[in-house]
């Protein structure tokens, strides 16, 4: 018996609901809280500009999924599988036929969705839900090129920021700006 993470495939919009029937199924004892030590929908912070105001919104990157971590007996594991299982709305354990034993995500692979979830710590900036492409025209809205006009030259979504081509003083210059720092036009 090893600890590990488990990806369960529901119906997509259901992740809430079956995240709180399998807390009342350890709640009530029907599956064991050492089997089943945590549940984590994975979602991601997204920050959306509208109406030139930003807004923090929390997004589900992976819909229709939700990481379950267990301990799986090496007996009595089925028990516990097909109580996940019946749930409504539950189509079963990815990667597995519904009558055999369920295979843990690696390590690396659950620490990846977890940092993007932010469950744990590890370089998350907060996603930008607004898109960019070159040649657009922008508008800066903060920092000191404020209400300047310009065409984006070059897109860096690694490090959230553009290059937009301004005329200042009659002249064409690149200037870098952070994303939230642009709406288009």
């Amino acid at each position: 018996m090893a600890k590990g993470w488990y990806i369960l495939h529901t119906y997509s919009g259901y992740e809430n609901k079956i995240e709180k029937t399998i807390r009342s199924l350890i709640e009530n004892g029907e599956i064991s809280a050492d089997v089943v030590t945590d549940i984590k929908i994975p979602v991601e912070e997204v920050v959306e500009i509208k109406d030139g105001k930003k807004r923090n919104i929390t997004k589900k990157f992976l819909p229709g999924y939700i990481l379950i971590e267990m301990d799986l007996p090496d007996i009595g594991w089925k028990s516990t599988c097909s109580a996940i299982r019946k749930i409504n709305g539950v189509t079963g354990f990815v990667g597995t036929p519904s009558n055999a034993r369920p295979q843990p995500i690696s390590p690396d692979e659950a620490k990846a969705i977890l940092q993007k979830a932010g469950e744990i710590k590890g370089e998350k900036a907060p996603r930008v839900k607004q898109t960019f492409a070159v040649g657009e025209q922008v508008k800066i809205i903060d920092g000191p090129f404020d209400s300047f006009t310009g065409t984006i030259e070059e897109v860096n979504l690694e490090r959230n920021k553009l290059r937009v081509m301004v005329g200042i003083f009659g002249r064409a210059t690149p200037v870098e700006v952070d994303l939230l720092q642009v709406e288009k036009i």
